[in-house]
């Protein structure tokens, strides 16, 4: 897919030397790090992220510090999974005390390497090109040598999509190998940590997950585990495995590890419970026919407000999370629904810092006030609710297949878009059933539009950026948008609310026909900058674009 780069990097003016030898290093001969290396560190804002631990238990948080020592060896895991031949820059970066040396580090720590996740994945140290399918598959390798293997040797289809393996050469044959095999060292360590922390807890409901999920790190069968994780009951969250594959820029079929450690707000967690039993109505209630509607997901679906105290992985490159709603196994989905867990510290920051100063650049003074931290944390809330919502599995001409492995590298995009939208359209539809007070919608879409740019400026590669773009064409299109002559956006409530269901029914038809051709015309169409998003985000430039977590809370 060919979409448009939104931040692109300066010209590069510091000339680093360095010996470099493997097949993806940023140069063979040298390093060239772009001249604006201060201001893109800057666009990350240190944040404080406070958690209350006095209500913990001795053994909680004794398993809490196991805990946060195993999601650093998973965290090593990520690095070489986002890119398996990195040693050598590694080694110079670390070692390196030139000029902004400082600043090369950090920003090579948020990156998780020499490519800007925020600018289309292009180099920002070095000049090598990002390789597409991240450390899962060999450098060399493109679609159309993965898909005529497996045209050749049918019996391969199962492992190659397999969300726990990577694909590697061996002489002239493309093999797929186990995580527990390629990860083995850091994956056996991990596993006897969370052994200890799982002796270690008072909470029951927890020592049997980290027990299962010991286990599965050594097997790659994580079903066990995440239906235990469903039943966690305790004061901490734990999310510890490979689980998103966004990393996956080839097809979308990999997972990547990372690791959630979270202190659960009871409270506010049961504040949230009402919408479990409105599960079942959401989905009959979607704007598609019935037949492209998921009513076999279970209905469980635990929602738990909680306090970030420590993360790794995945999770912690680039963007930061919000919330998340997890497993991604379909099975567990049908047994059990989904969890989610809505990240209150972060949320609370990333409004603070990040969403409201972006309002009161994108808006009329008069419309910025209108943004509303409730309406923002009900906006996230429904956006994980809505990713367990819609299709999953499907049968394709006989053949038992999901939408994820249909849409390949479109999938995480179109998803995060229909959570979003969908998200909207149920918050209106729960109103009108009485189930939500009115004014739950009053300052609904004045929140949204300035959160459109807080996520467009992740770029186009991030599935939250390029699925915020498609949105944004859409509104406009649909005239749901309005855009003053001096460059200011406000939501047309006239015409929201129809726009919203009109994009809704899209983006869940696109996951129902699975038709990877007619998704990638629709991303092509909507996912590009128009000009007065493109001014809108150049005059973000002082605004930061995320946060970067300071953890302070010790065990």
């Amino acid at each position: 897919m060919t979409v448009p780069k939104i931040l692109r990097p300066a010209v590069a003016a510091v000339v680093l030397l360095l010996a470099a030898s493997c097949s993806q290093s940023p140069d063979e001969s040298s390093l060239e790090v772009v001249d604006n290396i201060e201001a893109r560190v800057g666009q990350f804002v240190p944040q404080h992220l406070n958690a209350d631990l006095g209500h913990l238990s001795s053994g909680d948080r004794k398993a809490l510090a196991l805990l946060v020592e195993a999601s650093d060896l998973i965290d090593s895991i990520f690095e070489e999974q986002a890119w398996a031949t990195r040693a050598e820059t590694d080694a110079w970066v670390a070692a390196y005390e030139g000029e902004h040396a400082d600043a090369i580090r950090t920003y090579y720590g948020i990156m998780r390497g020499p490519w800007d996740r925020l600018a289309a994945e292009e180099p920002w140290l070095g000049r090598a090109p990002h390789p597409e399918g991240a450390g899962y598959y060999p450098e060399d390798m493109d679609e159309t040598e993965f898909e005529a293997w497996l045209r050749d040797h049918p019996e391969d289809q199962d492992r190659f999509r397999n969300l726990h393996t990577v694909i590697r050469r061996e002489g002239e044959a493309l093999v797929a190998l186990p995580y527990s095999q390629v990860y083995e060292i850091p994956l056996r360590k991990a596993a006897a940590l969370l052994r200890e922390a799982a002796q270690a807890t008072t909470d029951a409901s927890l020592s049997r997950f980290l027990s299962l999920r010991a286990d599965a790190l050594l097997t790659d069968d994580y079903y066990e585990s995440d239906m235990a994780w469903m039943d966690l009951d305790g004061d901490l969250e734990v999310v510890f495995g490979p689980y998103e594959t966004y990393e996956d820029g080839l097809f979308g079929y990999k997972a990547a590890f990372e690791s959630f450690l979270c202190v659960v707000n009871p409270a506010d967690s049961r504040a949230l419970d009402l919408y479990k039993s409105e599960l079942p109505w959401l989905e009959r209630n979607l704007p598609i026919p019935d037949q492209h509607k998921n009513f076999d997901r279970g209905a469980e679906s635990p929602i738990r407000v909680a306090d970030e105290v420590y993360t790794a992985g995945d999770t912690r490159s680039g963007v930061q999370t919000i919330a998340f709603n997890l497993p991604n196994d379909e099975r567990v989905r049908e047994a059990k629904g989904s969890k989610k867990v809505m990240l209150k510290n972060v949320i609370q920051a990333k409004y603070d810092a990040i969403l409201v100063p972006i309002a009161r650049t994108v808006m009329s003074p008069t419309d910025a006030k209108k943004v509303d931290f409730q309406a923002y944390f009900d906006f996230v809330l429904h956006h994980e609710l809505s990713h367990g919502l819609g299709p999953g599995k499907l049968v394709i001409d006989g053949r038992e297949t999901e939408v994820r492995l249909e849409l390949k590298d479109l999938y995480s995009a179109l998803e995060e878009a229909k959570a979003d939208v969908l998200g909207m359209y149920n918050i209106y539809s729960l109103i009108d059933k009485g189930v939500l007070p009115p004014e739950k919608g009053e300052r609904l879409s004045w929140t949204v539009v300035p959160g459109l740019f807080r996520s467009a400026r992740f770029g186009v590669t991030e599935a939250h950026g390029l699925g915020v773009l498609c949105q944004f064409n859409f509104l406009a299109e649909k005239g749901a948008l309005s855009i003053t002559e001096d460059g200011k956006f406000a939501p047309v409530e006239s015409r929201w609310r129809g726009a919203i269901r009109e994009l809704a029914h899209e983006l869940l038809m696109l996951q129902a026909n699975a038709d990877y051709d007619a998704a990638k015309v629709w991303v092509e169409n909507y996912g590009q900058v128009s000009a007065p998003m493109q001014k809108a985000l150049d005059a973000l430039k002082d605004v930061p674009v995320d946060i970067r977590p300071i953890y302070d809370a010790s065990f």
